[in-house]
């Protein structure tokens, strides 16, 4: 009888794994892998016309939206949301950085710039970043938000009007497993 109450537990896993198999995923986002989108050479530059690039995020997770200077309501909901997730993180916030990459050379409206205050805005070449960023069939790479690893790898894609608080639950276990960035 003792053997068998100890022996149950084993079994009933092993069943449990390997006949039941689980199907069910945990995360919200989209997993891509990282070594198959490491950051390219885009030709990034700042605002001010001065070689940038995202390279000098390694060591941080990057929060990354991409789209064009002419920021209508969508792009500043998804500003929004990065600022608000990046705060939602608590003591861990430190360790994420807000990224957009603007794919025009047209100005920025300077009101857009102090309401997100923090997100660093740099210039891409469209052609560049649409060859590096995957997109959802029949969609565009503005319609999602991308997490950068610490190493410097693309590793997830958010769908197309994502939830925050889902969101905010991929990121936080994300930080909570890394030990790095």
């Amino acid at each position: 009888m003792v053997v068998a109450v100890c022996a149950f537990p084993i079994i009933a896993s092993y069943f449990t794994y390997y006949i039941i198999k689980p199907s069910g995923r945990s995360n919200y986002g989209a997993l891509l892998d990282p070594r198959a989108y490491p950051i390219p050479a885009l030709g990034v530059t700042t605002l001010e016309g001065k070689p940038g690039g995202l390279e000098a995020f390694k060591g941080k997770w990057v929060m990354l939206q991409s789209g064009p200077s002419d920021c209508r309501e969508a792009c500043k909901k998804q500003l929004f949301a990065m600022r608000q997730l990046r705060l939602m993180q608590g003591k861990e916030m430190e360790r994420l950085e807000r990224v957009w990459l603007i794919t025009d050379a047209e100005p920025l409206d300077t009101a857009l710039m102090r309401e997100f205050d923090g997100t660093h805005m740099l210039r891409v070449p469209a052609a560049a970043l649409r060859s590096w960023l995957p997109v959802e069939a029949g969609g565009n790479a503005a319609e999602h938000m991308y997490l950068i690893d610490p190493l410097g790898h693309l590793m997830m894609r958010f769908p197309k009007d994502a939830d925050p608080s889902k969101v905010k639950k991929d990121i936080g276990k994300l930080l909570k497993a890394s030990a790095i960035g």
